[in-house]
């Protein structure tokens, strides 16, 4: 590469754009296959609900005319009876007139038992019918949550019939995808199936000029990346790289993010009395002193790459004041486990146990 001119490389990287955009496409065509076969079935099994209980209300309204018949036949005949009273006994007309109401009674009690079942039957129909406007809603959630997600924190630098090699991180973590020799299978990008044969991660940041947030942040990406080991048991070919480059990418932006939160308080940390940060490995010491509240404590969280989706352990030492553990643990459950959380946390701090009822007073620096 070094050899080649400046049109060669140009025309290189665009070539290599043009796989990566191919690439990302074909991961959203995949994507809308598996939802379009999924809302299929979801409406086609809807819709054999939805003819069974048609079926079922047809055959009820068939059984309700024959029992309507039934009752004017019922009828026509007791006038019949009435007309031939004079002709007939008292005894035998009493005898007929006891069938006659036993077989009313009997039609009365199959209509009321038919009924129960129509009404049965109409309410199936709703909660069928609301089934499917909650799925309908679902599918339109996923669709939105399914576009939110669509992180690219990678950029394609090389993809070879020998290996594929992506970067992460403003190009300070580079993945190296080695690939075997052609086999046969389904294609990959208009190109032969290949086996992955070695996923390799490899840090290039500069850790004598990083500052310690990066270091905090490459710590905790290689630690999900070794604990992740079974990437190279799951991921064995081509077809398997959309979903790992996705997982890992969800990762470093959480990561990346937090990053970026320590940075801004190191900047503007001191207008919410936090006097100092300070980075160990994977644990964040903040310093709060207030003159106003008589305070003065330092917490120490113990970050994971986790963050911000599960609660982070701390602990707490106390200078001045009468500030402890139970007091940070309260403010701590009211702050959400959301983008922003470390930043959250420091205002919250600052607001219930630092400044008190001057809080509204308070107008410099910028909004957390």
């Amino acid at each position: 590469m070094r050899h080649c001119s400046d049109e060669e490389l140009k025309a290189f990287g665009i070539y290599l754009n043009k796989i990566k955009s191919h690439f990302t496409k074909m991961a959203k065509v995949f994507t809308h296959q598996g939802k379009v076969a999924l809302y299929s079935k979801l409406v086609q099994s809807a819709q054999n609900e939805r003819e069974k209980i048609q079926i079922r209300i047809d055959e009820m309204d068939s059984i309700l005319k024959k029992t309507a018949n039934c009752l004017t036949d019922l009828e026509l005949e007791t006038k019949n009876l009435e007309d031939k009273e004079k002709d007939s006994t008292m005894e035998e007309w009493d005898s007929e007139m006891r069938a006659a109401e036993k077989e009313l009674e009997q039609l009365k009690t199959e209509e009321e038992e038919l009924q129960r079942n129509l009404f049965e039957l109409k309410v199936q129909k709703e909660q069928i019918l609301a089934q499917i406007d909650f799925v309908q809603k679902q599918t339109n959630k996923t669709e939105e949550l399914l576009d939110k997600s669509s992180l690219s924190e990678w950029d394609v630098i090389e993809w070879s019939d020998d290996q594929a090699v992506f970067t992460f991180l403003y190009d300070t973590i580079e993945l190296t995808i080695t690939f075997d020799k052609p086999v046969v299978g389904l294609p990959f990008l208009n190109k032969a199936y290949r086996k992955i044969v070695d996923l390799k991660f490899q840090s290039l940041l500069d850790k004598d000029k990083a500052p310690t947030s990066s270091l905090l942040v490459h710590k905790l990406i290689f630690q999900y990346i070794k604990e992740q080991e079974s990437w190279k048991k799951k991921c064995t070919t081509q077809q398997q790289v959309p979903k790992m480059l996705q997982e890992i990418s969800l990762v470093i932006s959480h990561c990346r993010l937090l990053g970026e939160e320590i940075e801004f308080l190191k900047r503007w940390g001191p207008n919410y009395n936090l006097m100092n940060i300070d980075v160990n490995n994977t644990e964040l010491r903040l310093l709060f002193s207030s003159l106003a509240a008589f305070a003065k404590f330092e917490i120490t969280l113990s970050l994971s790459v986790h963050y911000p989706c599960v609660p982070i352990p701390f602990s707490i030492q106390n200078h001045l004041g009468n500030i402890g553990h139970d007091e940070i643990a309260a403010l701590l459950s009211k702050v959400p486990l959301e983008d922003n959380y470390l930043k959250n946390v420091v205002k919250q701090i600052y607001q219930d146990l630092l400044q008190g009822r001057h809080f509204d007073q308070w107008t410099h620096g910028p909004q957390l």
